[in-house]
């Protein structure tokens, strides 16, 4: 299987928006209850590019795959530097390699762009595909927050995982 990977556009906002849909009503990782429409997709990635921030897209034979975009970990100014990211794939691409692909571009992309650290709130910690993906893709392991979120009938920790990009914390940014 070959995963191609380039920058999203707005002609995405449908997949995106259905990839997405299915992870909130699903799964555990968004905390999200109920599915953004595609007009809140689309003024999301819009804000992200705005902002400089990497928003990518993967394809499987001419299809969208998943998506993956970083965002500032927190407002306030001493966090300029950190980014959260997010990966999502759609489901019948799930465990055929299209997540680690798409991770590893974002972070060559957000090193790119001058961050240095990047940060995966991972929602539940029984999680063990996206715990495993970053893992892989060089993160580890930084904290858990216990029973922070109440989804599915169930409450939810979520994992905290960290690496760093480029010279990371060796110099000042």
């Amino acid at each position: 299987m070959t995963v191609t990977i380039r920058p999203a556009k707005t002609a995405d906002i449908p997949a995106i928006t259905r990839i997405y849909a299915h992870a909130v009503e699903h799964g555990t990782a968004s905390f999200e209850l109920t599915p953004p429409d595609e007009t809140e997709m689309a003024r999301r990635m819009s804000k992200l590019l705005e902002g400089g921030f990497p928003y990518l897209a993967a394809e499987v034979d001419g299809r969208l795959a998943g998506y993956a975009y970083a965002a500032l970990y927190r407002e306030r100014p001493a966090y300029r530097k950190t980014v959260e990211d997010s990966v999502y794939v759609a489901p019948d691409m799930h465990r055929r390699g299209a997540g680690l692909v798409l991770l590893n571009a974002l972070v060559d992309a957000a090193a790119a762009r001058g961050f240095r650290q990047m940060i995966a709130v991972i929602g539940d910690s029984a999680q063990a595909a996206s715990i495993g993906l970053h893992l892989s893709a060089g993160f580890h392991h930084a904290g858990n927050l216990e029973n922070v979120g109440f989804k599915h009938g169930r409450w939810l920790d979520t994992v905290l995982m960290q690496r760093a990009l480029g010279p990371g914390a060796t110099s000042d940014p």
